[in-house]
This record gives C-alpha cells, structure tokens and sequence, in this order.
C-alpha cells in the first residue's frame, strides 16, 4: 500500500462534498411540433412542471416560435422522470412531443 497523503485526501473531500452541493442541473425542453396542438402543451407545462396558465402559455409560445423551449432546470434524476412523463402523457394522447433534456 503507498502511503496516504493528508492533503490528497483533504482535495478529495472538498471536491466530493462540492459536487453534493452542487449536482449538475439540467434544463427540461420542449420541442414543437406540427401536430401537438397548443393546449395540450399548455397542459403538460401546468401538470408536469407546475406553470402558472400565464407561464405555461408564454412557453408554449416559445416552444412554437424557435421550435424549443426550456420548462425548468432540475436535478438530472427529477429531469429524467420529467422527460418520460411527458412523453408518456404524450403517447396516451397520441401526440408526438418531444422532450429532452441537457446540462445547464
């Protein structure tokens, strides 16, 4: 065994307990569509990312204006779920919205 440095390990530890404070954060976008209609995104952006009907419908806009739009940043697991849980609702409602996700 080599020999333990006090200040390797001290270097280790910050950086660990760095990055639980501060996991990586992903935005969740919406991507449009030629199909989705606008009501089901407003829906999907008060149910699945608790948006006011106010905010919901401004990122709608956006999402059919540049053709994506970022619903919120989360935790890459809460990101994750968010993300099948739209394309989920998505499917069961035959429409075929994107979501996807990428570091913030």
């Amino acid at each position: 065994m080599g020999e333990h440095h006090p200040e390797h390990r001290e270097d280790l530890e910050s950086r660990v307990e760095e990055q639980l404070e501060n996991p990586p954060m992903y935005k969740v976008l919406l991507h449009n569509d030629d199909y989705t209609t606008m009501e089901f995104v407003v829906e999907i952006l008060q149910k699945v990312f608790h948006k006011s009907a106010a905010e919901a419908t401004r990122i709608m806009l956006i999402v059919h204006k540049s053709g994506k739009g970022v619903c919120g940043v989360f935790t890459e697991d809460i990101a994750e779920t968010k993300v099948e849980i739209v394309h989920h609702l998505a499917r069961k409602s035959g429409f075929p919205l994107r979501c996807s996700m990428e570091e913030a």
